[in-house]
């Protein structure tokens, strides 16, 4: 198996250097992206291949349901890098429909760590829980909870103080949330965007 992957990666190379001679010396150069990107660990999710993006275009964190931790170290460093040292644009938090993440916090099935870091999506079940309700079935239920933990995920970003601090610089950075289908391919914005000035509109109102 092991033979097999790093196979696919020389001909992939190959590949990509008769197409673009000097791909790979501009990709070692430098990376520029425009987004980062915060997204769910599942193998069918990966972020460059459903936005479309080359590598170098996108800086990318991963974890299991896409949950954001106010206390996750991995996560906050990576924000803070992407924010201070890259000056990416965008960034945006990926949930998926038909997330194991999702249908793990729902049954109780997590174990051990697991069960730790998917609280968070246990606390939304229960805050949301006549919304929730109202769907058709089970499925669509987990699907509105993949929804309901992209939107927490892009307020709780939003409120750390890495960003905080690029606010108070000027910078015009926004922070987005979308979720992606595993069935047709294809994003969709949760319209819960959050940029420069939306804390002090929050408090004048």
């Amino acid at each position: 198996m092991l033979t097999d992957l790093i196979d696919r990666n020389s001909l992939w190379a190959q590949a990509r250097d008769a197409e673009d001679p000097g791909y790979f010396a501009r990709l070692a150069a430098q990376q520029a992206p425009e987004f980062f990107w915060i997204g769910c660990s599942d193998s069918r999710v990966p972020a460059n291949v459903v936005a479309g993006l080359d590598p170098g275009e996108v800086f990318v964190h991963r974890n299991v349901a896409n949950v954001v931790h106010s206390s996750d170290m991995n996560l906050l460093s990576a924000l803070e890098f992407a924010v201070e040292a890259l000056k990416v644009r965008e960034i945006i938090l990926c949930g998926h429909y038909g997330c194991g993440g999702v249908k793990a916090a729902t049954e109780d099935m997590a174990q051990g760590l697991a069960e730790h870091w998917l609280e968070p999506i246990r606390r939304l079940a229960r805050a949301y829980a006549v919304d929730l309700a109202r769907c058709d079935d089970i499925d669509a239920r987990r699907d509105k909870l993949a929804e309901l933990n992209v939107i927490e995920g892009v307020r709780r970003v939003s409120e750390t103080p890495i960003m905080q601090r690029a606010w108070e610089r000027r910078e015009s950075i926004r922070v987005h949330g979308l979720i992606y289908g595993l069935k047709d391919g294809r994003l969709r914005n949760l319209d819960c965007s959050i940029g420069p000035g939306h804390f002090e509109r929050q408090v004048a109102e």
